[in-house]
């Protein structure tokens, strides 16, 4: 844990609604961390449009100087754009932040249930995401490449066993197919066994496919997930329903020294520019740093607080404005 006086936070609103959500998760950040410091930069695809490249290397400087950065969302072509490459995948990968962490707890009137309580670690530097592919055969047959190590999958075991002993949770569930891949997904659970080995902490099994089942049938017996990346991918954003769907997603992108927080919920091209983007999974997204990477855990319980009580009070049905939603949370401060 970094506990800092006057904590440093670099922000990149990014493309689509990332340009409205963001603002309002820095104001709510602010009011309840009044010494924190604020310093702009820019990633996306509309960066790229401007200067050719998606994220800039004054934008990785100014994450590593500040040591936490809150990002919005990037719009990604549907298509293979040259020289393009997506700025949160991206980010991921120059700054090494090998760790994705997706909380989801049930929250008044959103959450279809009241008993749902688990983190999602999620690799989130390997597997499928590497980008290695070709075509073969003359373009007939398109191959991808799943990239495991040991060291990745010793180190994402290490900081989800860190997480673990400091938020007090005692049940781990490794998820991966290593029934049908024996050799990467067997070297990634071995390697999480290794690590919890004698840790106190009880570890089970599942198939991603028996993963998924459960999570819609019951979530309740969920702690803590670890899995690789296309798998954590997949299972945090079926999660999400129970916290209240992708509107509320918070996530963390951890490494050592330097995070990056970002909404789930992606650009929404749709919506974007009229005012009516929900920015509570960016609000909850900013909590998450002052949790983990600043130690403020009293502001970042001040920050949740606020949430809870603006779901849970008569008028938020009525909130269908970003900027309303953003007030009556910095009221219930």
């Amino acid at each position: 844990m970094n506990r800092i006086t006057a904590p440093q936070l670099c922000v990149i609103p990014g493309d689509g609604i990332g340009q409205e959500v963001i603002p309002a998760a820095v104001a709510v950040l602010t009011a309840a961390i009044p010494h924190l410091q604020i310093v702009m930069a820019e990633a996306g695809w509309g960066t790229f449009e401007k200067v050719g490249v998606s994220v800039p290397e004054e934008t990785l400087t100014a994450v590593r100087e500040c040591g936490a950065g809150l990002f919005g969302a990037v719009s990604s072509p549907s298509h293979k754009v040259a020289g393009y490459r997506s700025a949160i995948l991206a980010m991921r990968q120059e700054l090494d932040l090998y760790a994705n962490i997706r909380p989801v707890q049930s929250w008044p009137r959103v959450s279809p249930r009241l008993d749902v309580d688990m983190i999602i670690v999620r690799e989130n530097t390997e597997g499928l995401y590497v980008g290695r592919e070709r075509w073969e055969d003359g373009g007939d047959t398109a191959v991808a490449e799943r990239l495991i190590t040991r060291r990745a999958s010793l180190r994402i075991a290490q900081k989800t066993l860190e997480l673990m002993q400091r938020q007090n949770r005692h049940k781990l569930t490794i998820v991966h197919k290593a029934n049908v891949l024996p050799l990467t997904d067997g070297l990634f659970r071995d390697s999480v066994r290794e690590v919890f080995a004698g840790a106190g902490i009880t570890v089970e099994e599942l198939l991603v496919d028996v993963a998924a089942l459960k999570m819609v049938a019951a979530p309740e017996s969920f702690d803590v997930i670890v899995t690789t990346n296309l798998f954590g991918d997949i299972l945090s954003d079926a999660a999400a329903h129970w916290g209240g769907g992708l509107g509320l997603a918070a996530s963390l992108n951890w490494g050592d020294g330097v995070a990056l927080a970002e909404p789930v919920h992606g650009s929404a091209p749709d919506i974007a520019g009229k005012g009516v983007a929900n920015p509570i999974a960016a609000i909850l997204s900013g909590a998450l740093l002052a949790r983990y990477v600043w130690g403020l855990e009293e502001g970042a319980g001040r920050v949740e607080t606020a949430v809870a009580r603006t779901l849970v009070h008569e008028t938020y049905p009525q909130l269908t404005t970003t900027q309303a939603i953003t007030h009556s949370i910095l009221a219930s401060l």
